[in-house]
Formats: structure tokens, sequence, C-alpha cells
């Protein structure tokens, strides 16, 4: 721990040497870690940063729901499942291949375009659906992973008790498969964060939005700085949280391997 604590402290030590005297440091100090600007911005920042939490928080939801859906379709067995399975599969594909910002712009100007609504549509729905409709091709995928690495037999033997194929799999096959997927699940729960700003192409005035308004009126940078300490700050629970069960899963998969 000494080792550690001393190597760590004499890096922090040789990089704020070399970046503190560089010939440009002081112009980046002043453009992007400037404590006026910074504490100007930080409210309407933090404004923004609500708009983000709301389109995550209804995000998260529809991408559960719809995600478990798509990997139930692709688990189902038998040719008289062909269709749903190619569907989904095919949906998968599409959508995680995609960049989510063209998604985002197909989505937030294509969908206002057809015209089905004489009133404006709201760009945090919009962009709520763009981020359920792409990230459910990636969380179905982890779901599937889970549920294909339960055994067959868990299967068979909630047959055996009587459960229908929906109940054995719902009481059965999907807890044990979340619960070894609960890692992976949590890594794209902490990317949708990240990725929840990118609404602010639609005209949202989130957080990134509010330090782009703050940038243009005043041609300081730390604004960004401002949103970017937000993201992390909302972030980091989530990351320590997933690297709390990615630890406590690999201790209970050495615990169970001992003899």
């Amino acid at each position: 721990m000494l080792v550690s604590v001393a190597s760590t402290a004499l890096f922090a030590v040789v990089m704020t040497l070399v970046v503190s005297n560089s010939p440009g440091w002081e112009i980046t100090r002043r453009t992007f870690f400037d404590g006026d600007y910074f504490i100007k911005a930080l409210p309407k920042v933090a404004a923004g940063l609500w708009v983000n939490i709301q389109v995550l928080f209804f995000s998260v939801i529809g991408v559960a729901v719809f995600a478990t859906v798509l990997a139930t379709l692709r688990s189902l067995q038998g040719p008289l499942f062909f269709p749903l399975r190619f569907l989904s599969a095919a949906y998968t594909d599409i959508f995680r291949g995609v960049p989510f910002l063209i998604v985002m712009y197909l989505i937030g100007f294509g969908v206002p375009a057809l015209g089905f609504s004489a009133e404006p549509i709201s760009e945090l729905l919009l962009g709520t659906i763009a981020m359920v409709v792409t990230y459910s091709a990636y969380v179905a995928e982890v779901l599937r992973a889970g549920i294909e690495a339960v055994h067959p037999a868990q299967r068979l033997a909630a047959r055996s008790l009587g459960l229908s194929h929906g109940a054995s799999l719902r009481l059965v096959i999907l807890p044990q498969a979340i619960r070894k997927v609960t890692p992976a699940l949590m890594n794209d729960f902490v990317s949708m964060q990240k990725d929840v700003g990118l609404i602010s192409v639609l005209g949202a005035v989130d957080a990134i939005r509010a330090a782009q308004i703050q940038v243009a009126s005043s041609y300081n940078y730390t604004p960004y700085i401002v949103a970017a300490l937000l993201f992390v700050l909302f972030s980091w629970p989530f990351i320590r949280f997933t690297d709390w069960l990615s630890a406590r899963a690999k201790r209970r998969e050495q615990l169970g391997g001992a003899v």
C-alpha cells in the first residue's frame, strides 16, 4: 500500500510539473479552467443535467422491458418461432451496427416529419425513444447470453414441476440469467448515462446544450469542464457499484471452484 501511494503521488507531482511548465499552460488554464466561469456556469449546467436524468430514467425502464422481450424471442425454440427469432436477430444486428447519433437524427427529425401529430413532439420524448431503440439491441444480446448460460437442466426441471414455458422462463431462467450478466448490464447502463447527453443535438437544453450556450456567449470552454465533471459525479456511484458486483461474482466463482 505504501509503495502504491508513493508511486501515485510521484506520478501526480511529475505530471503537474510537466503540465504547469508547458509553454501554453497559462492560456489553457484561462480557457478551460477559469474559476469565475466555472462558478457562473455551474447552476445552469446543473439544471440541464436534470433533463438528462429524466430522459435516462424513462430510457432505462423502456430498455429493460423491450430488451427482455427481444431476448425472450431470440431464445424461443422450434421452427414455428423462426420468424420471431429472425426479426429479433435482424433488429439487434441493425441497431448495434448503426451509430447512435444517426439513430438520434433519424428519430428526432424523421418522426416529426411524418406529420402524425399536429402538435410539436417533445425532443425529450424523441430522445428517449432513440435511447430505447438503440440500447435495447445491446441489452437484449447481454440477456440472451445470460439465458443461454443457464444450464438446460434448469429449464427441464421447471417444466417437470408443471410450469409452463413462460412461467419457467419468468421464475427460473430469467432470475439466474440476470444474476450472471449483472456486471455487463451495469456497464450498458453507465454507457447510457454518457450517451444521454446526445439529446442536445435535437435542441433539448440539457447539460451539454447549457454548456454550449455559455461557451457561445463567453468564448470560454470552462462550462464544458463543468458538464464533464457533473457527468462523472453522476456516473461514479454506478461505476463503483459495477466494480463491486464484478468482484463479488469473481469471489463466488473462486469459492465455488475451491476443493
